[in-house]
This record gives structure tokens, C-alpha cells and sequence, in this order.
């Protein structure tokens, strides 16, 4: 399968490293942007000189290749044609919900190469998780004979992340994953570089990057076994917030709300509208997490009656607190997505009826709410683009340029006489 989301490539001028010039380049041909050297100065308005350093650093490295000659108009000389190295590195993704992680293996040119579902439980630790995570990335390299490939690793976690931290923040249905190093326990596990991020947020940025730029931002809204939102603004950049903590809607208050939550508070919007206060307010008790979630979302694709009331009543809350959002941000698109999203449209429509008739025409009058285009595959499209581009960024171009140049220096043997 080809996946097919764009690529981030921030500004630049001449005066920066070589480093940041190469990553520059390797980020535009990625991105479909260029495809030569004229596009690159077209693009970029670098002299000829710093783009001749830059893509030469980048053929050195195996990053890029010459993949052919293209004609030019006029009488010009046939321009070379850049293409991005597949075989430079590779991009292992896990977007991880509380019962079950999507892990998937791409190549640097967004092909697929191995996909699988794993069965897990959030709540039984951050070793076990992760080790289970890293058990099936080895075994799918295995699988696609990649074992020993550079490879950067993006793991998404049902949680308020720390991004710059690599670390969770006292998740409610996460014990023992407070502050435990996840990014440092990945790169031991799996070597590479590994990057943390919320899941509602790998998902919102894959829905993003997977369509033509939009004028304003993207909201994800995620109903499952807790509540969030992943936004992307319209540059098509995260929005994390100072702490990362942006988009944490599941312990907004509900008025007059009085079901005590996970978190340790009272009303909050994931204790009166996640599966799991579905499922409670319909009395489903004595059983486990997966049961209980596996009940209501069957009973909602079996059409029961007294199940599709609980999410149609439930739902509201969740309109009512996207009616705010709207009116905070002004969002072009908000998709609705999660386990009750992907069983029935019911929480779609009730969404859709308290946003349209509470929410300011002028907010409304282009705005779009959906299921997800990628269904669930969102988060691997934005695990995707946020592994390509650390796979290339300066940090990572600067490592394997210090290590080739290590590799070129010539080395003197002292001779004993």
C-alpha cells in the first residue's frame, strides 16, 4: 500500500550549516516539491553553490539518488533528476489505543511494508507494552528482511504526552506510566531514534497531511475509551500546546455533571461520554475493559435500542463541547473518529446536530465534520509524516555526515621500533 501525506519543510536561508541545507533538500524532493536542482532554487532562492554542497552531502550519505535525466525546455542541458533513497532508512509506527496498537513498517518513499493489529492492555505497564511493541516491530523486520535497517520508531500513547520530555503526565488509565521514559525504553528496545506523541494527535496530523492544504485548522475528536482532540493548524503543524497538554477535552466540566471520572474529578466530559460511561450508564458491569467496550460497540452495530439512545443522550455532551472548540478555532474540517465513530454513524449525527444549530453561521458556513478519510489508518499516515521527517532532519543528517566523515579520516598507526 502507498501512503500519501506531505511533508514539512521549513524555511531556510544560505546562512545555516550544512547539515540544515541537506535537510532542507532531502525534505523538498520528499515532499514532491522538487525534483532537481533548478526546482530546489526555485523553491528555496539558495545559491547554486549551497544547493551543489547540499545535494552532494546527500548522495554521499545513500540519502538521495540520481534517478534519470530530464529534458529541459529550450536549449538548456538535461537537468538530473533527485530522488529519495528508500533504503536511507525506515519509519516503524505504533498507534496505540487502550486494547489494541495498529504497528506498521514504511519505507522513506511511504510504501507499506508490514502492517499488524496487536492485542495489548494499556494499563498492564509500560514494560510489557512496549516490549510486546517492539517484539512485533522485530518480527515484522524480520518478515520484510529489514532487521538491520536504520529505522526512526513513532509511538502514539492514549495519554497526555510530554513531547519533549518522551514521557507520559499522570494518565488516568494508564498506572505505572507516570514519567516512565518511554522515548530512552524504545531506543533501548529498537535502537534509532524513537519519538513519542499523543494518539489523537498522530491521527489528526494524518488526516491533515492526507489532503490538499486546507485554509484553517483541523480538529480530530477522538470517542473511545477516553476523549481528545489532535489540532492542526492550517501551516499543517501540531498544535501541542506549552506542556502538550493542547486538546485534552475528556476533563472539560459538564454542567451539572455528577459522575466521578478516572482522573480523580467529578463531571468530566469523558466520565459522562466514553465508551466506558456508555456502557456504565447502561449497566454493564462485572466485566473487563475489553468486554465492556465490546458490548457497547456491538450493541450499537446491532442497532439496540437502548444502546443507540445512551450514545445519542451521551453524544450531546460531546457536541456541546465541539460547539466551544469551533468558536475557539474556527476549524475548515473536524473529524470524528474512535470506536463508536468506525461502529455507526449515530455519534457522527448527533455531533452534527448540536454544532449546526448552536454553533455561529459565520463558524459553520464552510465547515465540514466527517468520519475519518484513512478510517484507521490515520495515525499511521501521521506517525508516517512525523518519522520521514525526523528520519531527515538536521539532527539526523548531522549524525550519519559526522559518522561517514569519521569513517573517510584517515588513521595513523603508530609503528613500535
Amino acid at each position: 500500500m502507498q501512503y500519501h501525506v506531505s511533508i514539512g519543510t521549513p524555511a531556510m536561508s544560505a546562512r545555516v550549516g550544512r547539515e540544515a541545507i541537506a535537510s532542507l533538500i532531502a525534505k523538498l524532493i520528499a515532499s514532491g516539491q522538487a525534483s532537481s536542482k533548478a526546482d530546489i532554487g526555485r523553491v528555496t532562492g539558495l545559491a547554486r553553490t549551497t544547493i551543489d554542497g547540499g545535494v552532494r552531502s546527500l548522495l554521499d550519505l545513500g540519502a538521495i539518488r540520481i534517478a534519470g535525466l530530464r529534458t529541459m525546455t529550450g536549449r538548456g542541458r538535461p537537468a538530473e533528476v533527485l530522488q529519495l533513497n528508500s533504503t536511507f532508512g525506515i519509519v516503524l509506527v505504533a498507534d496505540c489505543g487502550a486494547t489494541v496498537a495498529r504497528c506498521g513498517v514504511f519505507d522513506l518513499e511511504q510504501r507499506l511494508l508490514g502492517e499488524r493489529e496487536l492485542q495489548l492492555r494499556i494499563d498492564a505497564g509500560p514494560r510489557d507494552v512496549l516490549t510486546a511493541i517492539a517484539e512485533c516491530f522485530q518480527d515484522l523486520l524480520e518478515d520484510v528482511g529489514l532487521a538491520d535497517a536504520p529505522r526512526t520508531t513513532v509511538v502514539g500513547l492514549p495519554g497526555p504526552v510530554d513531547y519533549w520530555g518522551g514521557t507520559l503526565v499522570r494518565p488516568p488509565i494508564m498506572p505505572g506510566w507516570d514519567e516512565f521514559p518511554v522515548v530512552e525504553e524504545l531506543e533501548r528496545l529498537l535502537g534509532g531514534r524513537a519519538i513519542l506523541e499523543n494518539d489523537v494527535n498522530l491521527r489528526a496530523l494524518g488526516e491533515a497531511r492526507s489532503v490538499p492544504a486546507t485554509r484553517g485548522p483541523v480538529l480530530y475528536v477522538k470517542v473511545g475509551t477516553g476523549i481528545g482532540v489532535g489540532i492542526v493548524g492550517a501551516d499543517g503543524n501540531l498544535l501541542r500546546g506549552a506542556d502538550g497538554a493542547a486538546g485534552d477535552i475528556g476533563h472539560v466540566r459538564v454542567p451539572d455533571a455528577v459522575e466521578v471520572c478516572t482522573c480523580g474529578s467529578v463531571g468530566c466530559l469523558e466520565a459522562v461520554a466514553s465508551i466506558r460511561a456508555i456502557g456504565i450508564a447502561l449497566g454493564i458491569t462485572g466485566t473487563s475493559e475489553r468486554e465492556l467496550i465490546d458490548k457497547v460497540v456491538a450493541g450499537v452495530r446491532h442497532q439496540d435500542p437502548a444502546t443507540l439512545h445512551a450514545v445519542k443522550e451521551r453524544s450531546m455532551y460531546v457536541g456541546e463541547t465541539m460547539v466551544s472548540l469551533i468558536h475557539f478555532f474556527n476549524p475548515e474540517r473536524i473529524v470524528i473518529g474512535g470506536m463508536l465513530a468506525t461502529a455507526s454513524d449515530d455519534l457522527l449525527a448527533a455531533v452534527r446536530s448540536i454544532v449546526y444549530s448552536r454553533a455561529l453561521p459565520l463558524a459553520t458556513r464552510n465547515l465540514t465534520i466527517s468520519r475519518p478519510a484513512l478510517g484507521t489508518k490515520s495515525g499511521l499516515a501521521g506517525g508516517l509524516a512525523i518519522g520521514i521527517e525526523s528520519a531527515l532532519d538536521a539532527i539526523t543528517i548531522r549524525t550519519r555526515l559526522d559518522a561517514l566523515d569519521h569513517r573517510r579520516a584517515p588513521r595513523f598507526v603508530s609503528e613500535r621500533v
